[in-house]
Formats: structure tokens, C-alpha cells, sequence
């Protein structure tokens, strides 16, 4: 019997700071797709990126939306949405 494909929401905290929110089927290939420069245009020149957050889904469509509503919101709100869900405060302040 075939495994139900599995698909991601994820979140990257990029070199400069910023946060980057994309969708995939496998988180480590995505990562490594980053941080080789073959991954979005926005990460290309913030490299490297962590990935700080995903979030899995039993279907593209519900993953795709996340990542929408994720990227139109503002830096104050995916900050919180991330806390929300776990993720380290300290994370996400400048070193």
C-alpha cells in the first residue's frame, strides 16, 4: 500500500534576519536547496538559512494556504504566530 505523501509548511530564519516561509514534500532536500543557492531567489543571497518551524499537512492545498497567509503578514505577526507555535523567542532576535 502506497504512504500518503506527506507536505510541509516550513519557516527559515535567513543570514539577514529576515524569515522566509515556503512549501515542500521534503524539509531536508528544501534546506539543502537553500543553502546550495538552487532554492528560492529571495534565500539565494541571505544565505545560509536554519529552518526554525514547519508545520506538516495531509494536503497540498492546506499547506499551500499556510504558507500564503504566512507570507502576508507582517514581521510583528509571523513573530507571534511563530511563538504560538513553539517557537524559541531568542530565536528570532539578532546575535
Amino acid at each position: 500500500m502506497e504512504q500518503s505523501k506527506q507536505y510541509f509548511f516550513y519557516v527559515c530564519l535567513c543570514a539577514d534576519q529576515t524569515l522566509y516561509g515556503g512549501f515542500t514534500t521534503d524539509l531536508k532536500r528544501r534546506l539543502e536547496q537553500h543553502n546550495s543557492g538552487k532554492g528560492a531567489k529571495y534565500t539565494r543571497n541571505r544565505r545560509p538559512v536554519k529552518m526554525i518551524y514547519h508545520e506538516e499537512f495531509s494536503n497540498k492545498s492546506a499547506a499551500l494556504k499556510a504558507e500564503y497567509a504566512f507570507k502576508h503578514q507582517s514581521r510583528a505577526k509571523k513573530e507571534l504566530y511563530l511563538k504560538q507555535h513553539g517557537v524559541e523567542p531568542n530565536i528570532l532576535v539578532n546575535h
